[in-house]
Formats: C-alpha cells, sequence, structure tokens
C-alpha cells in the first residue's frame, strides 16, 4: 500500500487530519507499535459510537413495544 492509498484508508475510516498525521508520523518512523495504538483508538471510539446509538434505537423499539402493547 502506497502512502496516499494508505492516508485514503485512514480517512476513509473516519480518522480527522490530526489522527492521519500522526499515524503517518509514527509509521513512517518505524514505530508501528505505536502507530497500530492510535489505530486501536480510533476503532475504540467507532465502536463506543456505535453502542451508543445501539442503545438509543433500543430506546425507540422499547417505545413501540410498549405503543403496540397498549394498542
Amino acid at each position: 500500500m502506497n502512502r496516499e492509498e494508505l492516508i485514503q484508508n485512514l480517512r476513509d475510516a473516519g480518522c480527522g487530519e490530526e489522527t492521519v498525521s500522526s499515524f503517518l508520523g509514527l509509521f513512517e518512523s518505524g514505530e508501528s507499535a505505536k502507530a497500530q495504538k492510535i489505530l486501536s483508538r480510533h476503532r475504540r471510539e467507532l465502536l463506543d459510537g456505535i453502542h451508543k446509538e445501539e442503545r438509543k434505537i433500543d430506546c425507540l423499539d422499547y417505545l413501540v413495544f410498549q405503543m403496540n402493547r397498549g394498542t
């Protein structure tokens, strides 16, 4: 994967410019373990966001369930 493809992949994954820059600096200087930590942190943040949205959906599902139960 060349540098431009790497940058595009990071952007497609929702990484901001600061994350992209930090990752590239570490990756290109051979500090791949630290670079992977950046990716892991971003992945965790994305997953946390998904879980928050799932909880909102659960609340709506419960409300719809309650409304249907009452009719």
